[in-house]
C-alpha cells in the first residue's frame, strides 16, 4: 500500500495519473464509502468528514479493512496546515484526519507527499 498526500489543490491525482498504472479510482470525495476494488482510493478526507459527522472513527474502519489495503493507493489531503478552526466539529474532522494519516503512513510501503504536483517519497 502506497499513502499519497498533500494539501488541497496540490495535484495528487494528476501525479498519481502521471506516475501509476491503475484501471480504476474510488474518489471518496463526496464522503461515500471506499471500495477496496478500485486500484485507487481518492479523496479519503471527505469519508473522513462524514465519519467525523457520524461519530465514528475513520481509522478503526482502514484497521478493520486492513487485509484489503494489500497494493493500494490511498490518497488524501493533509488537513493538519494552517489556522486551527474554532468550529469544534471541524477540528474534530481535522483531528480524526490527522489520526487517519499517522495510522496509513506507519503501515504503508511508501508514503509520497505532493506539492505543487511533485512528488516527495518521505518512505
Amino acid at each position: 500500500m502506497e499513502l499519497i498526500f498533500g494539501g488541497a489543490y496540490q495535484g495528487k491525482l494528476d501525479y498519481v495519473k502521471d506516475n501509476y498504472e491503475y484501471s480504476r479510482i474510488c474518489d471518496c470525495s463526496d464522503g461515500r464509502e471506499p471500495d477496496f476494488d478500485a486500484d485507487v482510493i481518492y479523496g479519503i478526507e471527505g469519508f473522513v468528514m462524514e465519519c467525523a459527522k457520524a461519530g465514528r472513527e475513520a481509522k478503526d474502519f482502514f484497521k478493520d479493512r486492513e487485509t484489503l489495503l494489500g497494493d493500494k493507493l490511498l490518497v488524501m489531503t493533509d488537513t493538519s496546515q494552517g489556522v486551527v478552526p474554532i468550529d469544534k466539529n471541524v477540528r474534530a474532522f481535522r483531528e480524526m484526519n490527522g489520526r487517519l494519516m499517522l495510522y496509513l503512513a506507519e503501515k504503508a510501503e511508501h508514503v509520497t507527499r505532493v506539492f505543487c504536483g511533485i512528488g516527495k517519497r518521505l518512505k
